[in-house]
């Protein structure tokens, strides 16, 4: 019987390295994005994710030891992790399994021969290393050279040209003293591995990795962005992902780049960041967040948001209230990403006193509801933990919507509800509101609405709002951010200077 169709859900560190009960899915796209500070655990993740199979055919052979190998500082007893994931074997299909790795006295447990069945392929930084630099010879290299036409190969070469935007028209398998390395051809010069540039020498390292792994491999790339340019890494994740979807891999990769948040349509992106003593994965946030969680704070009164929406909104009621320059805001993406934010600045030991953390009110309508999120971030039963539990309660609100309405929607239903109204600009906004009917996600009503009026998207959320912020349900769909943002702005225009 074979085992096929692998797939790890999502994996929970208990305890590694630096890394504490650090909870990570890998659900929706094959492909998966680690973004997070320096030090943060990124690589430890795709180390711990590299040793957890056994190879079915020709996967490669990782242990525990290959990357956290006992030493005078470590011996990793305590280590604890698990894996949910799902495969085939044979006839039988096994659905949300759960595996659990630890290292409690010598060894790590379960030993390798019954670990579960899967071929992976990790890909280190060291992988960058231009070939002329290990290269310890000092003399001139003699190679041969044979042309490879192999059909998967130049299906490697079409994806390398479109990724560098340059023609290949060979690619051939160089050997020098039993060793192979490869070469290409591009505008009528052959040059070798030992000629290429880092990132050239790389791409062909992952192409070749990819497009050889056999169907449902997994695959660890770590610092995909490492020595190319933005241009060129979006257009390799493009070429990865599809081949992912058609050989059913799962790729999981980690990058400073926070460019990649502009392919979060074709990868999943999670965030991980330590903070005191706690890891913390975001789904599918935006930097700011992150940033505002390992920086300082630029302004007294600080909002955090779901979107750009959100974001606009804020910014209108800051202008009303005459307290722009106070307020900072930071987006923070998914409404689960809410929690997490405010259980990271809460264990981080900052006391949110001036931090309002705002949900679009279409989910985690009910304190329980909330109460139940938080409890899942903000464990334990000391003093301390059941404080920032309160605290973090108090500190979230929500926009006023009907249930079962998302805030897009909801906004154009206000704006076609309205009438005539004397102002230009205005009126053609709710008549182009009044032309759509219907869209393909309910999040686009209003992303619609600016493309048709061909505006810039800030610009066009900015007049959306104001005209929005002329209907009767305004106040009532504010009300509550409002109410606390008024508060917060009277204090600070009344502090004396200096304060």
């Amino acid at each position: 019987m074979s085992i096929t169709q692998q797939k790890i859900h999502s994996i929970k560190i208990h305890s590694l390295k630096n890394i504490v009960d650090l909870t990570i899915s890998f659900d929706g796209s094959p492909v998966t994005v680690v973004l997070g500070p320096n030090g943060n655990g990124k690589s430890t993740v795709l180390h711990a994710l590299a040793c957890l199979f056994k190879p079915v055919s020709d996967g490669e052979n990782y242990k525990f030891s290959s990357f956290f190998l006992p030493n005078t500082d470590a011996l990793w007893q305590g280590s604890h992790l698990e894996i949910i994931h799902s495969y085939r074997d044979g006839a039988s299909t096994y659905e949300n399994i759960t595996t659990e790795y630890s290292k409690v006295s010598d060894r790590w447990s379960p030993k390798y021969a019954r670990r579960p069945s899967r071929d992976v392929y990790f890909i280190g930084i060291e992988k960058c290393v231009p070939l002329i630099e290990s290269e310890n010879k000092a003399t001139r290299v003699h190679y041969s050279t044979e042309t490879i036409s192999e059909a998967l190969v130049l299906e490697i070469l079409r994806k390398a040209s479109y990724i560098l935007n340059k023609q290949y028209s060979a690619f051939n398998m160089h050997t020098a003293s039993g060793k192979q390395f490869i070469g290409v051809e591009s505008g009528g010069l052959r040059y070798s591995a030992l000629s290429m540039s880092a990132g050239e020498q790389k791409i062909f390292y992952i192409l070749q990795k990819v497009f050889r792994a056999q169907k449902n491999s997994l695959i660890l790339i770590d610092e995909i962005d490492l020595l190319l340019h933005d241009g060129a890494m979006k257009r390799l994740v493009e070429v990865i992902h599809a081949r992912a979807i058609d050989k059913n891999l799962q790729v999981i990769t980690t990058t400073h780049r926070e460019s990649i948040i502009d392919q979060g349509h074709l990868v999943n992106v999670r965030h991980i960041v330590v903070k005191s003593g706690r890891s913390l994965c975001f789904n599918e946030t935006k930097p700011d967040a992150i940033n505002r969680l390992t920086g300082s704070q630029p302004r007294p009164i600080e909002v955090f948001v779901e979107d750009d929406l959100a974001l606009a909104i804020i910014k209108k009621l800051a202008g009303e209230l005459g307290g722009t320059k106070y307020v900072s805001i930071q987006r923070y993406g998914a409404a689960i990403n809410c929690f997490t934010v405010i259980g990271g600045l809460l264990l981080g030991g900052e006391t949110c006193d001036r931090s309002l953390f705002v949900i679009d009110g279409d989910v985690y309508r009910t304190d329980e509801e909330k109460q139940d999120r938080i409890n899942k971030i903000l464990t334990g039963d000391d003093q301390r933990s059941v404080d920032y539990r309160a605290t973090a309660l108090q500190k979230i609100r929500q926009f006023s919507i009907p249930a079962g309405i998302n805030p897009e929607r909801y906004l154009h239903s206000l704006i076609i509800e309205m009438g005539d109204i004397e102002n230009a600009e205005y009126s053609e906004i709710i008549e182009c509101a009044n032309e759509i009917h219907a869209v393909a996600d309910d999040h686009k009503y209003i992303e619609d609405l600016i493309v048709r009026l061909d505006w810039d998207k800030g610009v066009g959320l900015a007049k959306v709002i104001d005209l929005v912020a002329l209907s009767d349900q305004w106040t009532e769909y504010v009300a509550d951010i409002k109410a606390w943002m008024r508060e917060q702005i009277e204090e600070s225009i009344e502090a004396p200077a200096g304060n």
